[in-house]
C-alpha cells in the first residue's frame, strides 16, 4: 500500500533538550538546584509537540502591518499570531528579558550564565521571538547611563509579565524595549544618521526622520539615535504617549526577510516623536555600546543553540534511517560528518558560555574583564559565521526530507544568517578586534595568558601563531578576519580543555588548530573515534 510509511524517523519530540545535552549540563553544574530543576522543565517543554507547533505557527502565520483603521485613522499596529504571543509570554515569565537586572541574591555571580542556559534552550525551539527579548534586556544597560530613566523604566520591565495591549507604558503590567539605530543611507555607519532631535522643553526632544531597520515595532519604547545640536545622541522614545495617543511613529512597511519571520522588522518614519535623551549629549554611540555588547552575546548563544537543534535532528535521523542494510549512523562517512559537526557545535557552545562567564566575573577579575572586552566581537564573529554552513550540512544529512518546510531544519537554516548580520557583520566584528588591539593591546596579553594556561602542553605553538597574526594585523587591516578566526578557534579549544572534554577537545585541537586546510565537514581521520564523539555529545535515547 502506498499509504504505508516505513523507514521514516519519528519526530524528535517527547524528549528533554536539557537532559539530552551533557555539555550544557556540565556548563550548568554550579547552578543552584532550583535553577537546574527549572532548566529541566524548560528542556522538556522545548521538545513537546505543543511547543514545536507554536514555533511552526509563529513562523508560518507571519506578522501583518495595519497602518490605518477602517475609518482611515492611522493606528500603526503590527498584528501577531497567538503562537507568537504564547512564546513571548513564556520567555518573559522565565525572565529572559530581565533576569540579569533583577534584585536579589539568587545566582549572584552567575546571572549571565544562568540566563544564557535558559536562552540557549529557548533558542533551540524558536529564535525570532527572542529578538525583542534580547533588545529589552540589552536596552536596560544603555538606560543605566541615565539613572532617572532607569529608575522609571526598569521596574516596569522586570515584572516578568507579558502585556501585549496597546496602552501607555504606565498602564501596562509589563514592558518591552526595542531599538532604532540604522538608516537607509548609512546602515552600520550610524554617524551618517540624519534623523534630527530638537529641544522641546522640560528635558524633552522632538525627533523627525526615519529608521531603515527597526525590529519588534510593537515594543513599548525604543532607544533611537538622532542628531542633536551637540551631535549624535541616544533617546528613549515611547511608542504610545501617556494620553493613549500615538507618538509620531509612521510604520512604512515590514521587511520581507529571508528568515526571522516570526519577528517583525519595520521601516519607520518619526514625525515630531517625543523622546528623552539617554546619556550625555553627543555621546550616542558610547551610550549604546554596553547594550550592543549584550546583544552580541545573545547572537552567539542563539547561533550555538540553533546549531545544536539542527545537528540533533541530523543525528536523530541517522539513528533511525535504514540504508543498504544498516542505519545511516553506522556508515563510516556519515559518522565522520556528524562527528566533525559535533566538534564545532560543542566548541561554539563552550565558547559562548565562556563569554557569558566573563560578563559575570568582569567586575572582580581583570583577566575576565579583558576577555569580555576583547573577545566579544571574536566570539560573535566565529560562532555566528559557522552556523549557516553547519545547518546546511545538517540538512544534507536528511537529504530531501531536510529541505522541505515541514522539517524544522529549513527554518533553522533560514534563521541562521541573521545573527551574523545583526549587531555588526563579520567585517565590523573584525575591525572591532583591530580597534581593541590598537587602543588597548594589554587586554590581549591577558586573553593570551588565559588561553595558554587552559590549552596546556597540547596547544604548544598556538600563542606564537596568535602573536604573529596580531603583528601582521597591526599593519594590514585586510588580515583582520584571519586574526579573529584564529583567536576564536584557540579560545574555543582552550575552553574545551578547561572543561575536561578529553578526546573531544583533542580532536578539536588537532583538526582546527593543527589540521590541514578544510572547507567542508567530514575531514577528521580515523585517529578520532567519530562514534564516541557523536554518542557523548548526543546520547542515544533508550
Amino acid at each position: 500500500m502506498t499509504d504505508d510509511v516505513t523507514n521514516q524517523p519519528p519526530p524528535l519530540t517527547g524528549g528533554n533538550a536539557w537532559r539530552g545535552d551533557p555539555l550544557l549540563i556540565q556548563l550548568a553544574e554550579r547552578f543552584s538546584d532550583p535553577v537546574r530543576k527549572d532548566l529541566d522543565g524548560l528542556g522538556r517543554f522545548v521538545l513537546t509537540q505543543e511547543a514545536q507547533e507554536l514555533a511552526r505557527l509563529a513562523n508560518v502565520e507571519t506578522p501583518k502591518l495595519r497602518t490605518h483603521d477602517r475609518q482611515g485613522r492611522r493606528i500603526d499596529l503590527v498584528e501577531f499570531h497567538p503562537a507568537y504571543h504564547a512564546l513571548m509570554r513564556r520567555s518573559v515569565a522565565n525572565g529572559l528579558h530581565s533576569s540579569v537586572w533583577e534584585n536579589g541574591d539568587a545566582e549572584i555571580g552567575r546571572r549571565h550564565q544562568v540566563r544564557a542556559a535558559r536562552f540557549y534552550l529557548t533558542a533551540e525551539l524558536e529564535t525570532g521571538h527572542l529578538c525583542p527579548i534580547t533588545m529589552t534586556s540589552a536596552s536596560l544597560a544603555a538606560l543605566m547611563a541615565s539613572p532617572k530613566l532607569f529608575r522609571e523604566w526598569a521596574p516596569r520591565v522586570t515584572t516578568r509579565k507579558y502585556d501585549q495591549s496597546q496602552k501607555p507604558p504606565v498602564e501596562k503590567t509589563g514592558l518591552t524595549l526595542g531599538m532604532g539605530m540604522t538608516e537607509k543611507q548609512g546602515g552600520t555607519d550610524v554617524r551618517a544618521n540624519v534623523t534630527r532631535a530638537e529641544r522641546a522643553g522640560s528635558g524633552f526632544y522632538r525627533l523627525t526622520g526615519h529608521k531603515w531597520f527597526m525590529s519588534a515595532p510593537m515594543s513599548d519604547a525604543f532607544l533611537v539615535l538622532a542628531q542633536a545640536p551637540e551631535g549624535l545622541s541616544c533617546f528613549l522614545v515611547p511608542r504610545v504617549l501617556g494620553d493613549g495617543s500615538g507618538n509620531g511613529f509612521r510604520f512604512q512597511r515590514l521587511k520581507d526577510k529571508l528568515g526571522n519571520r516570526s519577528n517583525a522588522s519595520s521601516e519607520v518614519e518619526f514625525v515630531n516623536a517625543i523622546g528623552e535623551m539617554v546619556g550625555e549629549p553627543g555621546a550616542g554611540v558610547k551610550t549604546i555600546m554596553d547594550m550592543v555588547t549584550l546583544t552580541r552575546l545573545d547572537c552567539a548563544v542563539a547561533s550555538s543553540a540553533i546549531m545544536r537543534a539542527g545537528l540533533a535532528e541530523a543525528v536523530h535521523h541517522a539513528r533511525h534511517r535504514q540504508v543498504f542494510g544498516s542505519t545511516l549512523i553506522e556508515q563510516p562517512l556519515m559518522q565522520r560528518v556528524l562527528a566533525d559537526m559535533a566538534l564545532d557545535v560543542a566548541a561554539a557552545t563552550a565558547l559562548s558560555f565562556r563569554l557569558a562567564r566573563s560578563f559575570d566575573e568582569a567586575a572582580s577579575d581583570r583577566g575576565e574583564a579583558a576577555f569580555a572586552r576583547a573577545m566579544t566581537p571574536v566570539v560573535k564573529y566565529w560562532v555566528c559565521k559557522i552556523a549557516p554552513p553547519l545547518l546546511y550540512e545538517a540538512m544534507e544529512c536528511l537529504g530531501g526530507n531536510g529541505y522541505v518546510e515541514e522539517a524544522p531544519l529549513a527554518r533553522y537554516y533560514r534563521e541562521a544568517p541573521v545573527n551574523a548580520i545583526w549587531e555588526g557583520s563579520g567585517n565590523v566584528m573584525a575591525l572591532d578586534v583591530l580597534r581593541v588591539l590598537g587602543r588597548a593591546p594589554g587586554l590581549f596579553d591577558e586573553v593570551l595568558a588565559g588561553i595558554d594556561r587552559d590549552l596546556g602542553a597540547g596547544g604548544r605553538g598556538t600563542i606564537g601563531v596568535l602573536k604573529a597574526a596580531m603583528q601582521v594585523a597591526s599593519t594590514d587591516e585586510g588580515s583582520a578576519r584571519l586574526l579573529t578566526e584564529q583567536l576564536a578557534l584557540s579560545a574555543a579549544a582552550a575552553e574545551l580543555r578547561r572543561l575536561g572534554a578529553g578526546r573531544i577537545a583533542d580532536a578539536f585541537v588537532e583538526t582546527r588548530l593543527a589540521g590541514q586546510w578544510r572547507n567542508t565537514y567530514g575531514m577528521i581521520d580515523s585517529r578520532h573515534d567519530a562514534r564516541m564523539i557523536i554518542d557523548t555529545l548526543y546520547p542515544p535515547v533508550n
